[in-house]
């Protein structure tokens, strides 16, 4: 794993990132702010593994690129509850 960086949500995400990742971003920046939550303290985390980006924020999104090259969103309340 490769450590990549840090930005606030609503800054301009990494210049290497792949559009379609660049895209989800911004999609899920929309999502809150359209869904009213304050996340204007929250940051993105950029890290590289086996040379693929992986994007995490501060709630637990994450977005990873699929087998296709799509960039894939996973919601933290989403997850399945455990037993």
């Amino acid at each position: 794993m490769q450590l990549g960086t840090r930005w606030s949500v609503g800054q301009a995400a990494p210049s290497d990132l792949p559009a379609t990742v660049v895209d989800a971003v911004r999609q899920v920046e929309a999502e809150l702010s359209r869904d009213g939550v304050d996340a204007s303290t929250w940051r993105w985390t950029l890290t590289w593994l086996e040379r693929k980006p992986v994007v995490e924020l501060d709630d637990g999104t994450a977005i990873r690129l699929d087998a296709r090259g799509e960039a894939a969103i996973t919601n933290p309340d989403d997850a399945p509850e455990e037993d």
